[in-house]
This record gives C-alpha cells, sequence and structure tokens, in this order.
C-alpha cells in the first residue's frame, strides 16, 4: 500500500497537479476522480481538472478544491473501436496534441494525471511537454479484437506509470503489452460510506424490489436484468426493477431497445428506466436487493455502493467482480449474460431471508474494511506524489 508523501513542486511551491478528464458527467470513475481530488488537496498539492465542457461535474469538482479549466481532446468510444475509427481517431488526437503541449508549457505541472484511457492525446502532449504522467485505468477489458486492443492501448507506453482499481484490470493491460506490468500500481476504488448507516430492506409481501445502477450500454447489460425480471414474473414471482442510468452517446438505439422491452406483456409495469440519480443512495435504500450484469467490469462501484447501503448482491462473474464478492459470503455470483442464473439467484435471497441479510451484513463489513474513502485518498496522493 503507497505512503501518504508531501511532494514539493518547483522553487519549493505546492506541488502541482492537473488532472484531464474525459467529460463533465458523474458516473463511477468521475466519483473516483473527486476522490482523488481530495486526496491530493489534503496532501498539500494544487489541483486543475481539464474537462471538455460544463456540466454536473464541475461544481463538484470545485467543491473538492479543484480548479476547472475547458479543454477540449479527441475522446475513443467504444463504438469507434474499428480499424478504420481507430485511424480517425489518432488523426484527431494528432491535431489536438500540440494544443494541449503549449497548454502543459504555460501551467507547468508537476504531473499530469490522465484519468481515463480514452484521451490518450493528454499522454502524447505530456511526454513531449516533458512533464511526468499517470494515467488511471477505470475501463481495462479482455474481450475485444486483440488488434483493437493492440491500437487502444498503445499510448499507455508512453505513460510514466498506471494506475489500476482491480487485479483483473492490470491482467487486462499486461495481457497485451506485458512490459506494462512494471508501472502498474493497484487502488481499489474507495466508495464514502452512507450518511447514517443503512437500515436493512423491509420487505414488502407483494413485491421484490431489484435495482440496477449502470450506464445504459451492452457491455453494461442491464437488458440481462430485464429478462431475469421477466423469467421471474413468468415464474409467478412479484419481481420490480428500477434501472439507474443514462447511455453513453451514440447509444441512445440501446437505450430505445430497453423501453421497448420493458413495454411488453410480460413486463409491463415492471420496469422503470429512471435515469441518472446522484447520491444513489436513496434509491438503493428503496431495493429488496440489487443487480450488477456487466459482462466486462473492470471494478463495479455499483457493487460496493450496495455492499455498504447493506443490500444483497447479485454480479456477473466477470472481472473485477470476483474481486469485490466472494460467492455465497459478501453476495451472489452468477455466469455473465445468463439470465436465468440471475433470476435463479434472487429467487433464492426471496426464498431464503436469512440468507439474503447474512449477505447483506457481511457484504458492508467487507466494503468497509476493504473499499474506504479515506484509504483509497491516501493511495493515490502517495502514488501521484512520489511520480514528480
Amino acid at each position: 500500500m503507497a505512503e501518504r508523501t508531501r511532494g514539493a513542486g518547483s522553487a519549493g511551491r505546492p506541488p502541482s497537479v492537473l488532472i484531464a478528464n474525459p467529460s463533465a458527467d458523474v458516473y463511477g470513475a468521475d466519483l473516483q476522480l473527486l476522490e482523488s481530488i481530495t486526496g491530493l488537496v489534503d496532501a498539500g498539492a494544487t489541483v486543475r481538472v481539464c474537462v471538455p465542457s460544463d456540466g454536473p461535474l464541475v461544481p463538484m469538482l470545485r467543491a473538492r478544491g479543484a480548479a476547472v479549466q475547458f479543454v477540449a481532446s479527441p475522446v475513443v468510444r467504444r463504438s469507434a473501436l474499428s480499424s478504420k475509427g481507430l485511424a480517425a481517431l489518432v488523426g484527431g488526437n494528432l491535431t489536438g496534441v500540440a494544443r494541449l503541449v503549449r497548454l502543459l508549457r504555460r501551467l507547468r505541472p508537476d504531473v499530469v494525471l490522465v484519468n481515463t484511457v480514452t484521451i490518450p492525446a493528454w499522454i502524447a502532449a505530456a511526454r513531449i511537454a516533458r512533464v511526468p504522467v499517470l494515467v488511471h485505468v477505470h475501463e481495462a477489458e479482455d474481450s475485444d479484437n486483440r488488434w483493437v486492443l493492440k491500437g487502444l492501448l498503445a499510448p499507455l507506453l508512453g505513460a510514466s506509470g498506471l494506475i489500476v482499481n482491480s487485479k483483473a484490470a492490470a491482467a487486462a493491460l499486461t495481457s497485451v503489452y506485458p512490459r506494462l506490468h512494471r508501472r502498474i500500481s493497484l487502488i481499489y476504488n474507495g466508495i464514502p460510506d452512507v450518511p447514517p448507516a443503512p437500515a436493512p430492506p423491509t420487505p414488502d409481501p407483494e413485491t421484490f424490489r431489484l435495482a440496477a445502477v449502470c450506464r445504459l450500454s451492452p457491455r453494461k447489460a442491464p437488458d440481462v436484468a430485464i429478462e431475469a425480471v421477466a423469467l421471474l414474473r413468468t415464474a409467478g414471482v412479484p419481481a420490480v426493477l428500477t434501472i439507474y442510468g443514462t447511455p453513453f452517446a451514440g447509444y441512445e438505439w440501446y437505450q430505445q431497445q430497453l423501453k421497448e422491452r420493458a413495454a411488453q406483456p410480460d413486463l409491463a409495469g415492471a420496469v422503470t428506466l429512471a435515469g441518472y440519480v446522484s447520491p444513489i443512495w436513496e434509491a438503493l435504500a428503496a431495493a429488496d436487493a440489487v443487480l450488477a450484469p456487466s459482462l466486462r467490469e473492470p471494478f463495479g462501484n455499483a457493487v460496493v455502493e450496495a455492499q455498504f447501503a447493506r443490500r444483497p448482491v447479485v454480479a456477473a462473474a466477470a472481472m473485477g467482480h470476483l474481486e469485490t464478492v466472494n460467492d455465497g459470503e459478501t453476495g451472489l455470483l452468477v455466469e455473465p449474460g445468463d439470465a436465468a442464473a440471475m433470476a435463479a439467484a434472487v429467487q433464492r435471497l426471496i426464498d431464503d431471508p436469512a440468507l439474503a441479510a447474512r449477505l447483506a451484513e457481511r457484504g458492508r463489513q467487507w466494503a468497509v474494511e476493504r473499499f474506504s474513502v479515506h484509504r483509497y485518498r491516501r493511495d493515490i496522493a502517495g502514488i501521484v506524489l512520489k511520480s514528480h
């Protein structure tokens, strides 16, 4: 575990950190960014965050003590991961690098922290400007075409260091570029605890309430959760599902598919697409259990949030979920993409309330011990401030 470090900047001034973020939305990686800022500010650093435009994240950044600057840079989306798409993105990044280099030379940060693999122009610009650059990898996955992955991850070879949020994420990176191993630091995400400590669910004999918190995209697989509810209802189980999340730009078609499926007769009135909700605690408190169906999840904040909220979790046995859920102890794991298995796991919780309560209590204890925000802030500050 990294030690807390109080580094000094140039000419004895406080160390300065420039953080590049791909958007001003507020999802898992963005919430971790807020905790990174708090850790760095508490350690004596000055922090500036560059985002492409205004949005809900901006006032949160300022509230944590960061200066905010609007700086556009090309963003790699999974919908563009093809040979043709990557070629276009390379061209777009090259045109933006010179502008970012000028910005870095003017601001003169001691270190650049890029909060994603999806804005590689910042890595190149920092190298050209001779500023140490770390990349916080939140989205490392292992199921795309290998050549596409090589193109997507190639910019990481230029980073001074990498921060990953799970062993699964580290394995995904090193399976493509083994030499990245020496640059990787593992820091599990940190989730703020629920204020105040949550009460156990109050079951409704007429309805079993399920929640899923995720982006609306095929790899997050809320469609699997919906089909699990359909199976339960066909079997006579009065299950309902609320999905909290919005699509990435370009995935509105998928959202429309979810709406159309939810409107079909076997699900009419049982599935609600509630959009983005923050903070999430009140929504989780209204659930009897939480589903985490993501097919490829490097960490999965939603699982740990549910554990903190004292709600039993049914999660796909994929990547980071294998590190946040001990099957049968802190949640239930099911085969990724298997709606029938997810429905069967929910049925177990309904049939065995003592099991559901035990999973919820042990899950909360596990999350408090392993994924505290205080540990995360200390570790992230230690790694970043040692890098310059």
